[in-house]
């Protein structure tokens, strides 16, 4: 039996990120604030520049215009220490199988429970619009969904700093 020391890992945890469909979010000024709070880098993307606050921790990620160039982006970029920010449906199924958090706009996560249910949800109300079927959108954009989202987004931040280590708030 051997006194050396097992080696030092060279890996460092990995540091947790917040990923945004940015094109139509209508929360990233609250994804800013809980960025700065904690200490957190802060990935928008978009198929074009969109004018962000100048910070070390915001980079605006500028993709080509094809056709989910944006989605897919995101999706390559998801892992089980990212938050990501999207009300895309087919984009969170695809973030939640790389591990990541999911979260709407409006404060609700997208789980595996309940993104089979949503994708075929959305399958049946394009089928309903492309049949001519007029049918409502989503309800208005609320003081109070705004609120449940930065509520939503700072437990996020915190519970995978926990679990991945305070690596990305020192």
């Amino acid at each position: 039996m051997s006194d050396a020391s097992p080696p030092l890992s060279t890996t460092s945890p990995p540091i947790v990120t917040i990923l945004v469909d940015a094109d139509a979010c209508p929360v990233k000024e609250e994804v800013y604030k809980v960025a700065w709070r904690y200490n957190v880098p802060v990935k928008l993307v978009a198929n074009m520049y969109l004018r962000i606050p100048r910070h070390a921790l915001l980079e605006m990620v500028v993709v080509s215009d094809g056709f989910d160039a944006a989605d897919d982006w995101i999706a390559e970029q998801a892992t089980p220490a990212s938050i990501v920010i999207t009300a895309d449906i087919p984009l969170a199924d695809r973030c939640l199988k790389a591990g990541a958090l999911v979260l709407k706009s409006n404060g609700q996560a997208f789980t595996d429970d309940m993104i089979g249910s949503a994708l075929a949800t959305r399958a049946i109300m394009a089928d309903l619009r492309s049949g001519g079927d007029q049918i409502g959108g989503p309800p208005p954009f609320s003081k109070q969904d705004r609120s449940r989202f930065l509520s939503s987004l700072d437990e996020a931040v915190v519970r995978l700093q926990r679990q991945f280590g305070a690596a990305s708030s020192s």
